[in-house]
């Protein structure tokens, strides 16, 4: 790659002390010329999403993430009105828990916060924790699953009498979140603390955690409206209600979103980061997600990027049909750790393994706060991660692997803000290239039903066990089901000490009684 190349193949923003190198992405200009009519369309696209369209035809809602860091733009003075007083209230609601006005139950402080919530409901808040949350006023722990074990230790490393509870979930019916809350409740009931309390919603209007959080007298409660879906809500009420607890500038998150999407409405492609990011998707995978993306970020703050983009980007690309409902079956994988981590861990198989993927490498160009020592004669450990950075990029490209840079001058809210909007911009663009609609998750939904499905089947296996040993077809029989399906039912059961199990020769001989 020429000097002339890399010089033609940047994005710079210098205001923003931002760059996006995709010299190494090799993106044929054959390959932007016939996208140009694509490119035009999705412009198009976001300037009718950002006014107000109809996004997610499955729920009939919009979809108004951008509005959050500009409110002037939003359709309406009402949903104006649904940005800007929430973000008032919560800033105050933080200063009086900051300043010991809003108390705990026993009339003491709040010392750390648990939030509930699943999905992106925990996710961003978990980015902007980890990413900047390094010293917080107040501490964040997290429940996110309904794994028993993983609640029982999160809890246990709690002193419940000074810990505020957040709960966030749009409808409340989340099965993840609704257990984590009455699995926490259970915990301040046995510790002899009014939960309510010690309790605040984040949810929509009306829904069942907010009449759940009225009738338990939770201290407060913040809207989430139906036009931010999960995985775009961390600069909304989801996110901006814990890192405001934490003490953390959300106006400089929110300014540092509203900068970048100020830099990626601009219609040149060849000066719009988020496009040149689109479009080089759509090469590497061919715009049918061909290949993986690995996003590698150089800083320990960003450990979670990668797994924030996954949602992100596998939740909105993912999808089986195109708009004009022909079966496409998109995606693009994302995973990913940190550098220099995976000098040591899967490096080895991107440079010499199969070629099914390009890299995201996300440098920050500031090492650290004061003067550094040299770790050997000339060298500082900065030094050293630059160097990782450049040698891997470069091993890379040298065995075929393409790879892009994205590069900010260090991580801080406004610069994290950025990066948040420039990959949900990409996401959005490239969902036009493609012809998908990005803000509707069917396969969530299928994959919640499911689990419905089994509870019932679990619920009627229950009540078929007795004293007597049955095996799994005869217990099939009873409830009209599939035997292995009710076999896993029974296994579930019997290692949770509902159930005694029997092992015979195959699990068709195994036995399962009261």
């Amino acid at each position: 790659m020429s000097w002339k190349e890399y010089n033609e193949s940047l994005v710079r923003y210098e205001d923003l002390r931002f760059s996006l190198d995709l010299s190494l992405m090799n993106v044929k200009s054959s390959e932007k010329d016939a996208l140009k009519d694509n490119i035009v369309k999705a412009f198009d696209d976001m300037v009718a999403l950002e006014s107000g369209a109809i996004a997610n035809p499955d729920e009939g809602r919009m979809v108004g993430h951008y509005w959050l860091r500009k409110p002037e733009i939003a359709p309406t003075a009402e949903i104006k009105a649904q940005i800007t007083e929430p973000i008032k209230a919560l800033k105050k609601f933080a200063e009086k828990v900051h300043t010991g006005q809003v108390r705990t139950a026993a009339g003491g402080v709040f010392k750390q916060v648990l939030l509930i919530g699943i999905g992106g409901s925990a996710l961003g808040p978990q980015l902007v924790s980890q990413a900047i949350g390094q010293k917080a006023k107040i501490p964040l722990a997290f429940l996110d699953n309904t794994d028993p074990q993983g609640i029982d230790e999160t809890l246990a490393t709690l002193k419940l009498s000074e810990t505020l509870v957040l709960v966030i979930s749009k409808s409340g019916g989340t099965p993840e979140t609704r257990n984590g809350m009455l699995e926490a409740k259970a915990a301040f009931d046995k510790a002899g603390i009014d939960f309510g309390k010690h309790a605040v919603a984040v949810t929509g209007v009306g829904s069942k955690l907010d009449r759940y959080a009225t009738e338990q007298g939770f201290i407060s409660r913040f809207p989430m409206e139906d036009w931010v879906g999960g995985r775009t809500s961390v600069l909304s009420t989801v996110g901006l209600v814990p890192a405001a607890l934490q003490g953390l500038d959300i106006d400089a998150m929110l300014s540092g979103a509203a900068a970048m999407d100020e830099k990626t409405r601009v219609r040149d492609a060849a000066k719009n980061a988020a496009m040149q990011l689109a479009i080089a998707w759509h090469s590497a995978t061919k715009g049918r997600g061909e290949k993986d993306m690995v996003v590698l970020p150089y800083k320990d703050s960003l450990v979670l990027f990668s797994k924030y983009l996954q949602q992100l980007v596998m939740e909105s690309l993912g999808k089986e049909k195109d708009l004009a409902g022909n079966t496409v079956n998109q995606g693009i994988a994302v995973y990913g750790n940190k550098g220099s981590t995976d000098q040591h861990a899967y490096v080895q198989q991107l440079r010499e393994g199969v070629n099914n993927f390009f890299a995201t490498f996300i440098e920050v160009r500031h090492g650290r706060q004061g003067k550094s020592i040299e770790v050997d004669p000339g060298n500082t450990s900065q030094d050293y991660l630059q160097g990782f950075l450049r040698g891997t990029r470069n091993a890379l490209y040298e065995n075929g692997r393409n790879s892009l840079t994205i590069s900010i001058f260090e991580v801080t809210p406004f610069t994290l803000g950025m990066l948040i909007a420039l990959f949900e911009r990409a996401v959005s663009f490239y969902a036009s290239l493609i012809n998908i609609n990005a803000y509707h998750q069917p396969g969530v939904e299928a994959g919640k039903a499911a689990a419905i499905v089994f509870l019932d089947l679990l619920s009627r296996v229950r009540g078929r066990l007795v004293s007597e040993a049955k095996n799994a077809e005869q217990v099939a029989f009873e409830v009209d089901a599939d035997p292995e399906s009710v076999y896993h039912c029974l296994v579930h059961l019997a290692n949770n000490h509902e159930a005694q199990m029997s092992m015979g020769k195959s699990p068709a001989e195994d036995l399962f009684q009261l």
